[in-house]
Order: structure tokens, then sequence, then C-alpha cells
């Protein structure tokens, strides 16, 4: 259990820092040293270890990957941020217009291709207007992780909770439609509060700003291929074979060799879930799961409602200690054991996406928008988490409220 333990904290401390204490490895690298480490430690005999690799989950954020990959070589997501920063004329409704756009984007595809595609726009866009980037940058990054809580191709911590819970895509979505819409608003509202002084009305405009390349033909292939794959998804057909059929076709029709769009396929992020589905593998076999899980048992009562919070406020602070992936991956040794599984997961979902605004590290996306920006926004852990704690509370508080509410009303399918 020692050998387990000492994996398992330097794993999650890798993870949470950005690389192996002592040692120039990034998180992927981390992830596979930590799975290597069970199995020379004896934790995990090898076939252990190879059991432990989720399959569906990694086969469902590279399809995803892969559709991405198209529509962006396609111009699409540039095209999408072009038109909603050349749509608005004032600060306030810049705001409110790039917490909606990233929020929606996010909803069906992942979070950190959205904020990828999204930054560079913004901040040609705050630089021309001569605006101040801080509030329009956390608008991008907090509302991708408020709107990727709203399905299971959003993120990929709501990927795992699809694939080892067996939750239906349709079914999550129904259930977290109005708690993800509800903190879309909130993180607006909460954000043109906090930043009233800099969001003055005036007008804008974005009229030195280029129109993006759209290459129609490729658009149009990959829109019909994840437009196939949403209408699988809903019918209940396997995530990552849906998924992965979307990638493959979207390959075969597009008209070109695949090589470009395979290379922005992160492929150290898929080595990174795999490794990490050892090490939590080796946590569960030697014992530590189970251990954690009696310390927060008498908290959460018997209670389905009590459980729900309990559990979510869990997740929420689990996600800013291990990271929210690990967190949820470990989750699937917890969450069976409540008394209304199902309801757990969903809000284990919410909960770990939310706390993903509180800090800087709490999210990919966060990192993403705040590296892309460069020396011109340097945003401190403090001033970000005086930030995020407000966001936080307002759409953790509001969305579990709601998802309570359509538990009660009998609305959860």
């Amino acid at each position: 259990m020692a050998g387990a333990l000492l994996v398992f904290t330097l794993t999650c401390f890798a993870i949470a820092a950005g690389r192996f204490p002592g040692l120039a490895l990034d998180r992927p690298a981390a992830a596979l040293l930590g799975a290597v480490l069970m199995v020379a430690l004896g934790v995990l005999r090898p076939s252990e270890a190879s059991a432990a690799v989720n399959g569906d989950t990694l086969g469902l954020l590279l399809g995803m990957m892969i559709l991405s990959a198209y529509l962006t070589e396609a111009g699409f997501f540039r095209w999408a941020s072009w038109r909603v920063v050349t749509g608005v004329k004032t600060p306030r409704a810049l705001l409110w217009g790039l917490v909606f756009a990233a929020g929606s984007l996010s909803a069906f595809l992942v979070n950190d291709t959205v904020c990828l595609m999204m930054t560079p726009l913004v901040l040609r866009v705050v630089d021309d207007a001569d605006l101040p980037p801080t509030p329009f940058l956390l608008a991008l990054a907090f509302g991708a992780n408020a709107g990727s809580s709203a399905t299971l191709t959003g993120n990929p911590q709501n990927m795992i909770v699809g694939t080892l819970s067996g939750i239906s895509y349709a079914r999550f979505a129904a259930a977290l439609a109005l708690p993800a819409l509800f903190s879309l608003v909130a993180v607006a509202a909460t954000l043109q509060l906090l930043f009233q002084r800099d969001l003055a009305p005036r007008p804008i405009g974005a009229a030195g700003l280029e129109r993006p390349a759209l290459h129609v033909k490729p658009l149009r292939r990959a829109l019909f291929c994840t437009a196939l794959v949403l209408c699988g998804f809903l019918a209940g057909l396997p995530l990552s074979w849906t998924a992965l059929f979307g990638g493959a076709l979207c390959m075969a029709i597009s008209g070109r060799a695949p090589r470009e769009a395979l290379r922005r396929v992160d492929w150290p992020l898929l080595l990174f879930f795999a490794g990490l589905f050892v090490v939590v593998a080796g946590v569960g076999k030697a014992g530590l799961a189970a251990r954690m899980h009696e310390g927060i048992a008498p908290l959460l009562g018997s209670g389905a409602l009590r459980q729900t919070v309990v559990f979510s406020l869990f997740a929420a602070v689990g996600s800013q200690v291990v990271s929210n992936v690990p967190f949820v991956v470990l989750a699937g040794q917890w969450v069976p054991r409540l008394s209304e599984p199902g309801l757990g997961w969903i809000a284990t979902a919410l909960a770990s996406t939310l706390a993903g605004n509180l800090t800087v590290v709490g999210s990919v996306a966060n990192i993403i928008v705040l590296e892309l920006a460069g020396p011109k926004v340097r945003i401190g852990f403090w001033p970000f988490l005086r930030v995020g704690a407000v966001v936080t509370a307002a759409t953790l508080s509001g969305s579990l409220l709601i998802l309570l509410a359509e538990r009660v009303l009998g609305m959860l399918p």
C-alpha cells in the first residue's frame, strides 16, 4: 500500500504542478511513469495494468479530436469566433457573446479546442479596441468550462463519466441542459458585475479584422460527419465507436491525406489518460480508494439529496488537489456506492467541471487561454482565485439546486 500511495501522490503532484518532482517530465510522461512504477513495485501485474486502460474513453476522445481537427482545418472555429466578435457593438455585449459562443461550441466539441482557436482572435479584438483583456479572456475560459458541462463530449472528465457510468448521451444532456445554461448566464452576469468599470458603454468595432478563410467543401464534409456522430449519440449508439466512425468517415471523404489532421490530435493527452487509468487501478487494488471513501462516508449519510451535495463539494475540492480528470477516474471507485449512482455521476461531472473555474490550474482551458495571451496578460494565482471563487460559487450552487429540483420534480430521465 505504501508504494501505491507514494506513486499516486507523486503523480497527482506532477499533474497539478505540470511536471514530475525533480524531473523534466510533463503531465503525460508523469502519468506514464506512474503507471510503470505501479507495475515495477508489484502493485499491479502487467495483465492487470493492460486491462485497467479504458479503451472506450480513449476511443471517444480520439474520435472527437479527429473531427475537431477537420473542423479546424476548414476554418470553422476561427470563422465562428470572427462572427461573434464582429457582431457586437459594446464591451458588455462582447463579454456576453464570448461566454455564450465559447459555451455553445464547447457543449458539443472539446472545450480545450475551442479555447485554442478563439483566444488569438479575442486578443486581436481587445487590442484593436483598446480594451482591458482580462475580463474577456476570463469570459472565454469560464464560458468554455461552463458550457462543456452540458454533454458527455464537452470535456475529458465528462467523457470518462460517460464510459464509466454507462449513462447515455441523451440522458446526460437532458439532465444538464438547464444547469449548463444557468451557469453560462451566471458566468456572464458575475463577470459583468466584477468588471463593470472595464465594461463602460462605448462603441467598439472590429472593422480591421479580416474575415478568416472558410473552406466550404471540407467544412461541409466535416459538419456532415459531426452531425452523424451527434445523431448516433442521441440514438444511444456506443459513444466510442460512434466517434471513431465519424472520425474515420471524415478521413475517408476529406479528399486529402489525413496526415495533417492526425498531427492535430493531442496524442500526449491520450497517453496521459492511459497512464492515469493504470495509476488509479493500482490505488484501487491497494485499498487506498476504499480508505478514502471510509473517510468521507460519515459525511455522506444515506439520503440521495445529502449525498449529492456533499459529494459534489468533495469533487470540487478534490479537483483542485489532484485535478479534475484524475478525481473523476478515482470517483469510479466511490460513486457506485451512493444510493443513486446515476445522479451521483451526473453531479460529479457537473461539480468537477465547474470547479475548473476556481483556480488557474483548475482547468486546462484556463491554462491554454493564459498561455496564449503571453506577456500581455499576467493573472496571478490569487487575483484569479478572487474572481474564480465568486464565479464557481455562483455557478455550482445554482446548477446543483436546479439538478436537485429536476430530481424532486421527476424531470431527470
